[in-house]
């Protein structure tokens, strides 16, 4: 048999739009005020091109540990910490599924960018839930960014004449070194309920650089500190809100936009990190092995097992996004077998794709320990995602609850 390689026949870098966005569209009713193929063609376009730039200067934004405030202006100047802003108050207001492959798209390029990029974005799904006053005034600044993160205990809002004096500490805050504003979710002293978010300039708050971390650097992910600072009742929402933009987007709720961002972010992390192996084991022998990397049967089954573990995950991850936002646009609302569904099909995402790229960073030998390997920074940035409340695998305990009729005890 020929040993000659047909080189057509190894999986290709995939193309933005690994299914058929437009066709999904067509045949629904799933088209908001003025996103059409034209928009979404657009921005997919203009992201190749900004994620072209990014990768560029992903040894800068790691060493630095945020993303430059020059190539923040150019992707803010684009439209692209605007994306699922409403219409309305000068966001673009793309589908879901058009956002989630421009967060691939990114992510194949730099992962903290993509985070960024993915969080911000759809916390400004908020934009529909908080006063529009309030919106108004955020977003009518074209380099508006929130960005929030989990409060430590002991935060707390205290009621005063005409809104809330908060102090408490919130970490994990991405993309905080070029933000404007930040969100803090806190318990409102002598109020039962659910907890209030809490809208606050950057400048009132002491921002921590708590962010000494090996993976994800560039996210600049922060902590900060407020002390009794005055925030008007008008600068404040409850998240279960329901939304005063009718855009279907804003049925979804964050928690799984977020869950579905974090996998593709991570699918998008394994993939290049396979297709590096696979020519890497065209061409490389390794040391005290006498047969080559694409001779041995246990490289083609390493690599064959990989493929089929990531496009499985990759495929099960797209069709929960579709179906979650077909419910959408058929049902108007989200049930609880949607949300399971995308809470497994992500966190077995964000863990199947950290097995794929320990598969790479493994063949790839002590090649893959230096920093000048790109797989090196693909590899701590995928165990630090996985070490996130969405790469948890007590998430598919939840699952087992709900399809065992029991209450589930946490949201999805």
């Amino acid at each position: 048999m020929s040993r000659n390689i047909n080189k057509s026949f190894f999986y290709q870098k995939p193309k933005p739009i690994r299914f058929d966005l437009f066709t999904f569209y067509s045949s629904s009713t799933c088209y908001s005020r003025s996103m059409n193929k034209t928009d979404s063609a657009k921005y997919l376009g203009e992201a190749q091109e900004l994620a072209a730039k990014v990768a560029r200067r992903v040894d800068e934004i790691d060493e630095e540990r945020q993303i430059p405030t020059d190539l923040f202006r150019d992707m803010a100047d684009a439209g692209f910490f605007k994306l699922l802003v409403p219409e309305s108050l000068g966001g673009a207001e793309i589908q879901p599924l058009v956002f989630f492959e421009i967060i691939r798209i990114f992510a194949q390029a730099d992962a903290s960018t993509a985070w960024c990029v993915n969080q911000n974005n759809i916390f400004a799904t908020d934009a529909a839930r908080m006063p529009t006053e309030t919106a108004h005034k955020l977003w009518g600044d074209r380099y508006c960014v929130v960005t929030n993160g989990p409060p430590l205990a002991g935060s707390k809002a205290v009621p005063s004449e005409g809104g809330y004096r908060l102090s408490g500490h919130w970490d994990f805050s991405s993309g905080s070194s070029y933000s404007t504003w930040l969100a803090a979710r806190s318990a409102v002293e002598g109020e039962s309920g659910p907890h209030r978010m809490f809208l606050i300039p950057k400048t009132d708050a002491t921002m921590l650089d708590t962010w000494q971390v090996n993976g994800l650097r560039g996210t600049a992910s922060f902590s900060f500190e407020v002390d009794d600072v005055f925030v008007p009742q008008s600068y404040t929402y409850l998240e279960s809100q329901t939304p005063h933009n009718d855009g279907l987007t804003f049925i979804i709720p964050k928690i799984p936009l977020f869950a579905i961002g974090f996998g593709t972010i991570s699918i998008a992390l394994a993939r290049a990190c396979l297709d590096d192996a696979i020519k890497l084991a065209a061409r490389k022998s390794q040391r005290d092995v006498a047969e080559a990397m694409v001779n041995r049967s246990t490289v083609h089954r390493e690599i064959g097992e990989a493929e089929a573990t990531l496009r499985a995950a990759d495929t099960y991850l797209r069709t929960s996004a579709m179906d979650l936002w077909n419910s959408v646009c058929n049902r108007k609302q989200v049930d609880v077998r949607e949300r399971i569904d995308v809470r497994m099909a992500s966190t077995h995402a964000i863990r199947q794709a950290s097995e794929v790229v320990d598969v790479a960073y493994e063949m790839f030998g002590s090649d893959a320990i230096f920093k000048r390997n790109l797989l090196q920074r693909r590899y701590q940035d995928m165990h630090v995602i996985i070490q996130q409340l969405q790469g948890r695998a007590t998430n598919f305990e939840t699952a087992g609850r709900y399809f065992l009729g029991l209450d589930l005890g946490r949201v999805l």
